[in-house]
């Protein structure tokens, strides 16, 4: 009997070890949050957004990736960053690292602060200053949330602000001028790690970012359908 009380105190005072040990143990993942075709009248895009991850429960190495590509046309949009992430708060990290856009004008190098979590009644968020290799300076805010119509069908309401707080025509960027784009989509969970989604994305351009579009003959404010796949590895 007293064999059995120690072996059970010595269980007891392991847990804090093997968990702390867990906590610190690396493991990886690789969520496609959006794997989608785009449709604006006759016109059709593939686009695409993925975070990888690799590390511990308090710092990781972190990989986004985001894009769009005109059917049968070239990329018009290709950003990558790589970020070291450490945990601040319960549900909250601090990025800091590198991104670079390929695109069809000049491409463009920065560097990234942001921070990523959850705001209370869990929408998540994610927040970067960017620097560019021209010392231009810009502002992102995203924000997500999943409303669970069933446990299977899943409502994701989306909203992205982008400000630019200085000039680079180059890639149609003024400074004050601004982007609003707004997305919702609904999926349908076959697996948690497999749900294929329907949606409608809009996005418009304000002050100097709109005052560009127009004059190279673009448009300012855009609709378009969406049907795509989310998958989690």
């Amino acid at each position: 009997m007293k064999a059995v009380a120690m072996a059970a105190c010595a269980a007891v005072l392991a847990l804090p070890v093997e968990s702390a040990e867990m906590d610190h143990m690396p493991l990886g993942s690789l969520l496609i949050q959006r794997l989608e075709n785009r449709f604006h009248g006759n016109d059709q895009a593939l686009a695409w957004e993925a975070q990888g991850w690799y590390g511990t429960d308090y710092q990781k190495l972190r990989l986004k990736l985001e894009g769009e590509r005109d059917a049968g046309g070239p990329t018009t949009d290709n950003e990558v960053q790589l970020l070291y992430q450490r945990m601040v708060a319960d549900f909250w990290d601090v990025q800091a690292g590198l991104r670079y856009d390929d695109q069809p004008g000049p491409s463009r190098s920065y560097a990234v602060l942001g921070v990523q979590g959850l705001a209370p009644q869990w929408f998540e968020v994610d927040a970067n200053l960017f620097v560019s290799e021209r010392g231009d300076p810009s502002l992102r805010l995203e924000s997500e949330y999943e409303l669970l119509l069933t446990q299977k069908l899943i409502l994701q309401p989306s909203l992205e602000y982008k400000l630019a707080l200085a000039d680079d025509r180059d890639i149609g960027v003024g400074a004050g001028g601004s982007e609003l784009e707004a997305g919702l989509r609904l999926r349908y969970e076959i697996r948690r790690e497999f749900a294929p989604y329907i949606g409608y994305q809009w996005n418009r351009q304000y002050g100097r970012n709109g005052d560009i579009a127009r004059a190279e003959g673009g448009d300012d404010e855009e609709g378009m359908w969406v049907a795509g796949v989310r998958m989690w590895f």
